[in-house]
């Protein structure tokens, strides 16, 4: 019986003792591995960086000028406006050597009753929709805005009783000049106006008929 009691302590002390071992490295194993969903509320917990908000604008969202002055004819200072001044100021170096210097006087630059502004320039002229910040604005020139200043009758026809420009039957231009092709193009509220360079053609379209260029 003093043996059996003695295996049976003996056996008892070795399983307590591995119960021991194992809870110790149980222990150590907690010590050295994080906890995932501890790791994740820290991670949540932690400060969001704030970004200034000059590097979250895109570099293309640059503001428009609202004034350009620039030295027009007999050395007279022009100060450009509104949406006329951002589109002369991304206006290509070959847009502006086209465009040549601003003209000066009360008929070369302003607004039409239909709101339409204007600055008229030696080669070519600006106009916007409206002197409104942010309205679109496009560049005629060349022997496209030749043919736009043509006084017109109703129908597109050339008549020299008739109108011109963006009061004329064409209207207001609606596009920069356009390349498509070998011709170039100018869009109108109501018609367009293209140039073959090569052949030096110019042709007119009102409302879709094709009328004589007037040139």
């Amino acid at each position: 019986m003093r043996t059996i009691a003695s295996t049976r302590t003996a056996v008892v002390a070795g399983v307590a003792a591995t119960a021991l071992i194992f809870a110790g490295c149980a222990k150590s194993d907690d010590s050295t591995t994080s906890d995932p969903a501890a790791t994740s509320a820290e991670v949540s917990a932690a400060p969001t960086p704030e970004i200034p908000s000059s590097l979250a604008e895109s570099a293309s969202e640059v503001a428009e000028p609202t004034e350009v002055t620039i030295t027009g004819e007999r050395d007279v200072e022009v100060t450009l406006t509104g949406p006329i001044a951002a589109r002369y100021s991304s206006a290509t170096e070959e847009e502006k050597t086209a465009l040549g210097l601003p003209l000066t006087g009360d008929r070369n630059a302003g607004a039409r009753e239909s709101g339409m502004a204007f600055q008229q320039f030696q080669g070519g002229v600006i106009t916007a929709v409206s002197e409104d910040p942010g309205s679109p604005a496009y560049i005629t020139w060349g022997k496209i805005r030749d043919a736009w200043n043509i006084e017109r009758a109703a129908d597109g026809t050339p008549d020299i009783s008739g109108d011109n420009g963006s009061v004329g039957p064409l209207g207001a231009p609606t596009s920069d000049e356009l390349t498509e092709g070998d011709l170039k193009v100018t869009t109108f509220q109501h018609g367009k106006i293209t140039y073959n360079p090569t052949t030096d053609v110019v042709e007119v379209t009102v409302n879709g008929n094709v009328v004589p260029s007037g040139l």
